[in-house]
């Protein structure tokens, strides 16, 4: 996010992201992940607390962010009665033949950039985590 604001184009670290999907989503909270290749881990997570809205794919490749249009922000505010502290829109190849418009509205957002394991690793080296839903082969 820029100086402008909550509603601004999100910037992204520099990286290949090539690659996202839902990894975590609750009341309390939707994790978007993306990596050049989410087989064996993910680099970064964008990370909504408390979202409020949510439209777009399960899983999904190459996102454009951009600022919410005034019509996006209309449309989430009737919804909810008032305007989030966070709105993020993007584009997205979803597989079809156009892409996907995206829209999330939360409380707030971060942007988490480590390298998360998606598979079990013993030896696993200091700054790297697993995803939630890896254990260990015994469990």
């Amino acid at each position: 996010m820029d100086g402008e604001g909550a509603h601004a184009a999100i910037q992204l670290p520099e990286g290949s992201w090539w690659d996202w999907d839902v990894v975590a989503w609750d009341a309390g909270q939707l994790t978007l992940a993306a990596g050049h290749d989410l087989t064996y881990l993910h680099g970064l997570e964008l990370i909504f607390g408390d979202p409020i809205f949510v439209s777009c794919p399960s899983g999904f490749h190459d996102p454009v962010f951009r600022a919410p249009s005034p019509d996006e922000l209309l449309k989430v505010t009737r919804q909810l009665g008032e305007t989030p502290p966070v709105v993020v829109a993007f584009e997205a190849d979803a597989g079809g033949q156009e892409p996907v418009p995206c829209l999330i509205a939360a409380e707030r957002l971060d942007v988490v950039q480590e390298p998360v394991l998606r598979y079990w690793r013993e030896d696993a080296t200091p700054g790297q985590r697993l995803a939630p839903w890896v254990t260990s082969p015994g469990q």
